[in-house]
């Protein structure tokens, strides 16, 4: 009997964070990423380092994932490729 209760608990609780209902907070400090090391390997082949580093380090904490390689890729990490400037231009190097 208190297997079962413990077992409806825990699908209950699986179902209200698959729902974002209630947060996970346990899973939001495994996202955290090292934003410095991965935009200075993304940005290491720009024309313009300074301007990449900058846009990237504000993409990459906003959305705690930088695509890797120097360029493109950015279907890896749809926040940080869908992010726009006040302009409309895509933000994120």
């Amino acid at each position: 009997m208190a297997n079962s209760k413990f077992f409806l608990g825990f699908l209950l609780l699986a179902l209200l964070v698959e729902m974002n209902v209630i947060e996970q907070p346990w899973i939001q400090g495994a996202e955290a990423i090292d934003c410095t090391a991965k935009c200075n390997y993304r940005c290491s082949k720009s024309w313009k380092p300074k301007m990449c580093l900058r846009a990237c380090n504000t993409c990459c904490h906003r959305c705690s994932c930088v695509p890797s390689g120097t360029s493109g890729n950015k279907e890896e990490c749809p926040c940080y490729a869908n992010m726009k400037t006040h302009g409309g231009a895509y933000k994120c190097p």
